[in-house]
């Protein structure tokens, strides 16, 4: 099944890949609207799951040899 998604996602150009990180921005802003209470969350919780969020692509990019 992840080879199948793989596969898929190859045939995906930047501009395609552009338009889901806006759809998730989008989606992420309606649910904000929805529950305004998220909003009320310290902001270093944001912080950490920014870093952990972040951590795996970081390496993949900078540090995995090809």
């Amino acid at each position: 099944m992840i080879k199948y998604f793989n596969s898929r996602v190859k045939m995906l150009n930047i501009f395609d890949l552009k338009l889901l990180q806006a759809t998730v921005i989008f989606f992420a802003i309606i649910i904000v609207k929805l529950i305004p209470r998220i909003l009320e969350i310290d902001i270093w919780w944001f912080v950490v799951l920014l870093v952990l969020c972040l951590i795996k692509p970081f390496y993949v990019f900078f540090f995995r040899k090809v």
